[in-house]
C-alpha cells in the first residue's frame, strides 16, 4: 500500500505549468505561481491543497494516514503519511490539488487526470 517519493513526484511531473521551488526542509510545488502542494523529506510526508469537506472526510476516515494541516482562502490542507496510501488514490489527490490552484485554461486543457502508460 505505501509508495515511495518517487511515485509522488512522477505524478507532479506529469501535470500541466508545474514549479517546485526546494527550500531546506521542505520543497513546494507552485501552478502559474499558485501553490498546491509540499513534499518533506525528512517526514516522508506530503502536504495537498483540498476543499474543505475533502480535508475533513480524508482526516476523519483515515487519521494514521491523513492529519489536517491548516485552513486558508476556504481551502483546506492535508498533510499525507506516504507510508500509507496507494499510488492511485495519491495521483487522484496531487491532480486535485493541481486543479484547485490552477488557471481555468490548464483545468481545460488537462480536465482529467494524466495516466501512466507504464
Amino acid at each position: 500500500m505505501a509508495v515511495q517519493s518517487d511515485e509522488f513526484f512522477r505524478v507532479v511531473g506529469g501535470l500541466v505549468d508545474v514549479r517546485d521551488t526546494k527550500g531546506e526542509r521542505y520543497t513546494s510545488y507552485k501552478v502559474r505561481g499558485k501553490l498546491f502542494g509540499y513534499y518533506w523529506p525528512r517526514t516522508n510526508t506530503i502536504g495537498l491543497k483540498q476543499t474543505l469537506s475533502e480535508q475533513k472526510a480524508l482526516v476523519s476516515e483515515r487519521p494514521d494516514v491523513f492529519e489536517e494541516q491548516f485552513t486558508a482562502g476556504g481551502f483546506g490542507w492535508v498533510v499525507v503519511h506516504l507510508a500509507g496510501i496507494d499510488a492511485d488514490e495519491l495521483a487522484e489527490l496531487v491532480f486535485e490539488a493541481w486543479r484547485l490552484s490552477a488557471p481555468e485554461d490548464l483545468v481545460t486543457q488537462v480536465p482529467e487526470l494524466p495516466r501512466s502508460s507504464g
